[in-house]
């Protein structure tokens, strides 16, 4: 399972209203569930505000990875957003989080969920690949950059 497979082109948001961290992740789970109807959106947020509240998942240097299992979620599902403006995500480093990319994964993926988790920090943890991404001035550009470095780390 790579996270080419499980993040389509419609799923990566360009200039995204952010606001605050509840936000960002209620405009997530609504938009998660008019793609996916087997999917609801107040339990997609409901679960990704209970993982926040365990610990942010922003990582720091303006990346946040929300992530939460679901038991209506069938298999593994990405989203990546690039936010209009930096929010404060309550991140590691006390830095306001403009990069958002959401995993959601069934209840029992869990060999499936730290794979995909992992290869999701490798791609942001890179400054090159962060600056990139941020730079990027249409949806087109986003996908065709986050796309890439994708394929560049599943090929190592």
């Amino acid at each position: 399972m790579t996270l080419e497979t499980i993040l389509p082109p419609e799923r990566v948001l360009f200039d995204v209203p952010g606001g605050s961290k509840k936000r960002v992740l209620e405009f997530f789970s609504t938009f998660i569930a008019q793609n996916i109807p087997s999917l609801d959106s107040q339990e997609v947020f409901s679960r990704l505000i209970g993982r926040e509240r365990l610990g942010s998942t922003g990582i720091g240097n303006g990346v946040a990875i929300p992530h939460a299992r679901s038991p209506h979620c069938t298999s593994p599902i990405a989203g990546f957003l690039k936010l209009s403006e930096a929010i404060d995500f309550d991140a590691i480093d006390g830095d306001p989080v403009d990069l958002v990319f959401v995993l959601l994964v069934p209840e029992e993926a869990d060999d499936t969920h730290l794979s995909l988790l992992g290869q999701v920090a490798t791609i942001m943890n890179d400054a090159n690949t962060r600056q990139q991404l941020r730079k990027a001035g249409s949806q087109r550009e986003l996908l065709e950059l986050i796309t890439a470095k994708i394929r560049e780390q599943s090929s190592t």
